[in-house]
């Protein structure tokens, strides 16, 4: 088992993550792959695993990653989630069906709010139905399905939600009760409501088929930015009778 962690400037959680990867699942090779960060996290990260260089984008990110691990099957965890000391053991147990090519694991938020508990039960509920697994979900993939595939698509935003699509048409997806325990840090900072029908509509701009560029400029500007914009371009009066 190879665990994959994709960072950029993390100095403030690699530390706490890197340690509890080493503590709970020592079995395991760990790569840290660097997208360029300019603070302490590659200096710390040298400390707890082997650390990678790689052009920034977390699918790029994550490519080099697998390609410098040796394990039969490729772990990736972000470095804001916490993982359950039980999912090392459950992913076995899952894997030793032939049949199985990946899964995630149960996403949970660090703090509990109705809007946090409920974007985590409809993601957990996707997942297991639709089978689209995002990567605070801690996705792990049998190494031989993942280099047939070529690797996480190489998009700017949706890797994962790509990665899970295609993995599904190649054999079953399973999500093991373990938590990934997710940061809620951004959700918190935008409003969690707010976010939720953010998130969504960029999903449906996926599906519609727009530049995933395009996507992933919208996400970096935020929903709160994206409804200022609108109404500068709308105007007041506009806005308030929608």
């Amino acid at each position: 088992m190879s665990i994959i962690v994709p960072v950029l400037n993390e100095e403030r959680t690699i530390q706490a993550a890197l340690g509890r990867l080493c503590r709970d699942f020592p079995d395991c090779e760990l790569v840290v792959v660097d997208g360029g960060s300019t603070d302490a996290t590659v200096e710390i990260a040298t400390l707890h695993a082997t650390v990678v260089h790689s052009e920034r984008g977390r699918a790029k990110q994550m490519n080099a990653g697998a390609r410098h691990t040796s394990g039969e099957v490729l772990w990736f965890i972000h470095a804001d989630t916490e993982i359950h000391h039980a999912a090392l053991a459950q992913i076995r147990a899952a894997l030793s069906d032939p049949a199985v090519v990946g899964g995630g694991l149960t996403l949970r938020f660090d703090r509990r709010t109705p809007g946090l508990n409920y974007l985590a039960h409809t993601s957990n509920a996707r997942a297991r139905h639709l089978r689209h697994i995002f990567g605070d979900q801690a996705m792990f993939i049998r190494r031989s399905v993942f280099e047939e595939l070529g690797g996480f698509p190489d998009l700017p935003i949706m890797e994962d939600l790509e990665m899970s699509r295609r993995l599904a048409r190649r054999g079953a997806l399973t999500i093991l009760p373990a938590t990934s325990t997710a940061s809620s840090r951004r959700l918190v900072e935008h409003g969690v409501w707010r976010m939720i029908v953010f998130m969504q509509y960029l999903k449906l701009l996926y599906f519609a088929g727009v530049d995933p560029e395009r996507i992933r400029r919208r996400y970096a500007k935020g929903p709160a930015r994206l409804l200022r914009r609108e109404r500068k371009a709308t105007g007041p009066q506009r806005v308030s009778s929608a």
